[in-house]
């Protein structure tokens, strides 16, 4: 089995959990991540030359600088990670293909093996529905009805973009070609909480909403982390994979530094008002400053602060009383399976659609936009969030019951 991903944690690590519970299994199994993804040994992987990093636009971008991004960093990186995934998939000859829907090739390097491929899903990008908008579309936030259908175009019209990346990629094939047409997935797996998203009535049999894919095994916990949160009441914050901002062009230092540095206001500005929300409603914060859209203020540094640049979250989440993210896929259901209220500030792709999910469900305050993130917007969206304590414990309880690993690898073997 091949199983190919590419992005950020969000969507490595759920790969990482079905290739684990597969190779437990004692299945055969090969995963493809991106440069610099966290994976554990004991798994046969191969990784692409993407720097996630580097892909992600600095958020708030102007328009001119997110064209200029697409061509000196996207397009590249794309094109690499696309031709690798051919290529890699090619090499190993599996009975069947497991791929993210950002890995564009594995349809191709599927046909020409003759093999089935099955397509995941970590959020509704890719599978129409009347009842559902498209996550990362203009209007995931907005119910439209019969319209929701129409929201699905703007995934298909952003992959697209990359149809010269495909075709070249394509001269990896055994053809040397790319195909007429495209043998389509035999199945979809919808690696999902139907907590979150109930299954829509015009999906297809051949889409299987599993469930989430996570992974249970322990993991240590630095001594001050554990400490902090055995210490009384705490928030809990973090951006995740949200990048600290664009490095500017290569080789121009002087915009390098001037990029780093309005980068690092912005993150302690963030980080200013989660903390003084905190202690304004008696709440001590473990501060997660990711990939660095979290600093912490110098001025603000105390015994009722810790920041660190990560911790699992199956260790810390728990205990907290609420936790203030950005709602990426893999936060949104790590923080529902604790059973934690939230207050999410999105920025940008499917995280405005897990925001607004998680409000609906009754388990989060409603969105605060990441322009208006202050002190002023959070404390009333803090107060907000610790009202909805029983009912996030209570979907916790239902989110742990899933077992989404079982359910994708029963669909897996029927094939």
């Amino acid at each position: 089995m091949m199983l190919l991903t590419a992005g950020t944690r969000g969507d490595v690590e759920p790969f990482v959990a079905l290739a684990r519970y597969v190779a437990s299994r004692a299945h055969e199994v090969r995963l493809a991540v991106p440069t610099g993804a966290d994976v554990p040994d004991g798994l046969d992987v191969v990784r692409f030359d993407l720097d996630a990093r580097r892909v992600l636009p600095a958020p708030g971008a102007t328009p001119w600088a997110l064209a200029r991004h697409l061509r000196d960093e996207v397009r590249p990186a794309m094109a690499g990670m696309l031709s690798a995934a051919v290529r890699e998939t090619v090499a190993f000859a599996p009975d069947v293909v497991v791929h993210h829907a950002l890995v564009l090739t594995a349809p191709l390097a599927a046909d020409a093996l003759g093999v089935p491929r099955v397509l995941v899903e970590l959020a509704p990008v890719a599978t129409p529905s009347a009842e559902l908008p498209a996550a990362g579309g203009p209007t995931a936030t907005r119910e439209l009805g019969r319209w929701n259908r129409a929201t699905y175009a703007v995934p298909r019209a952003a992959a697209r973009v990359f149809d010269a990346e495909v075709a070249r990629a394509a001269a990896q094939l055994p053809t040397g070609s790319r195909p007429a047409r495209r043998t389509p997935s035999r199945a979809t797996l919808m690696a999902v909480s139907p907590q979150l998203v109930p299954r829509p009535r015009d999906w297809p049999a051949r889409v299987h909403l599993t469930g989430h894919w996570h992974d249970d095994t322990p993991a240590d916990v630095d001594p001050a982390v554990a400490a902090f949160v055995a210490g009384g009441r705490h928030l809990v914050a973090s951006f995740g994979s949200m990048a600290a901002g664009a490095a500017g062009r290569r080789g121009e230092q002087r915009a390098r530094d001037r990029a780093r540095d309005r980068a690092r206001d912005r993150a302690e500005h963030r980080a200013r008002g989660v903390i003084t929300a905190a202690r304004a409603h008696g709440l001590r914060t473990l501060l997660l400053t990711g990939w660095g859209g979290l600093a912490l203020p110098d001025d603000l540094r105390g015994p009722d602060v810790l920041a660190v640049p990560a911790a699992p979250f199956g260790s810390v989440l728990p205990g907290a009383a609420l936790v203030v993210h950005h709602g990426g896929a893999g936060t949104t259901h790590a923080v529902a399976r604790a059973g934690v209220p939230s207050v999410v500030v999105p920025v940008t792709a499917d995280q405005p659609f897990w925001a607004a999910r998680l409000h609906r469900r009754g388990i989060a305050a409603a969105p605060v936009p990441l322009r208006r993130l202050s002190a002023a917007t959070l404390l009333p969206a803090v107060a907000d969030a610790l009202g909805r304590r029983e009912a996030a414990a209570e979907v916790g309880r239902l989110v742990r019951q899933e077992d989404g690993l079982a359910a994708a690898l029963d669909v897996l073997t029927a094939l």
